[in-house]
């Protein structure tokens, strides 16, 4: 056999050893990509194919030209429609408000005349507290109560913040030193409220709705909370049955909300139902 030149038998022995080490080498690189398939876990695969299907019907979206006269017509009509509905709801809402009020006082005026002589004899001072508030849109007006606390209270305010029991921009002092005798027992009645409904009268408020703020909140009101702003103020609320002071401002915030997306006339008669075991049970009043 000449030199340079391979053996027959040892190049068809070597060529299997080759092919298998090739095989093997195959395999091994291969194994770690179908190991890390299976690593990637299933929610993430979930939302990337969510992501991909909300970006395919983006693009979808975005290449519609709505020049069609009858698409055109129809959000026409959409708008108009919702529009119509908004109107009629609140209107219905505001001759509601107006009715029960009306029927109210009556009975109302002589419970006020006795809760004036009360406060009168209980402490120096007028008998209404009067104080600026923040309506529908960020509208002012001056919101009515009977005093329920001394008439050095705001000035007396500065130096209670430390001791202030609630979070965020409210200040609730549950044993607030400022509050007369007349004016705790009012207060956990919920009575002290009474004369709010000739804010209602007027229309500056409702019977349902979110309690209304004082401008120093809303001043320190993030972007999401001033949503709470789009529906007229109301001398009761979701918050008022659902524990009142007793919730965390975030949570005060998320009722307020639910309510205004599910306002209605209906919606508004059950919070009036349900205002009256919370007013007996003086859950949250202070």
């Amino acid at each position: 056999m000449q030199l340079g030149q391979k053996s027959p038998a040892r190049f068809n022995q070597r060529q299997p050893e080759e092919r298998q080490q090739k095989t093997i080498v195959m395999t091994e690189n291969q194994a770690p990509i179908v190991n890390q398939a299976h690593l990637v876990p299933t929610d993430l695969r979930d939302e990337q194919k969510q992501a991909e299907k909300a970006a395919r019907m983006l693009e979808k979206y975005a290449s519609q030209s709505f020049k069609s006269p009858r698409t055109i017509q129809r959000m026409r009509l959409r708008l108009i429609t919702w529009v119509i509905r908004n109107k009629i709801n609140s209107n219905l809402k505001r001759v509601f408000d107006f009715i029960l009020v009306c029927i109210a006082l009556p009975f109302a005026l002589p419970v006020m005349l006795m809760i004036a002589i009360a406060i009168k004899l209980d402490s120096p001072g007028p008998v209404f507290f009067k104080q600026e508030r923040v309506g529908k849109w960020g509208q002012p007006f001056y919101c009515f109560k009977f005093r329920s606390m001394y008439i050095d209270a705001e000035a007396r305010k500065a130096e209670l913040m430390a001791n202030n029991e609630a979070d965020e921009v409210v200040f609730k002092i549950k044993n607030d030193p400022r509050v007369t005798r007349v004016g705790r027992l009012i207060r956990k009645a919920s009575i002290d409220e009474i004369p709010q409904l000739f804010n209602v009268l007027k229309g500056e408020m409702s019977l349902v709705g979110p309690r209304p703020p004082v401008p120093y909140e809303v001043a320190q009101y993030q972007f999401d909370q001033l949503r709470r702003l789009d529906a007229v103020p109301g001398i009761t609320g979701l918050q008022q049955v659902s524990g009142r002071s007793e919730l965390s401002f975030k949570r005060w915030v998320e009722l307020d909300l639910q309510y205004i997306s599910e306002q209605s006339l209906l919606k508004d008669i059950e919070i009036l139902l349900k205002t009256i075991p919370a007013v007996l049970t003086g859950r949250g009043a202070y």
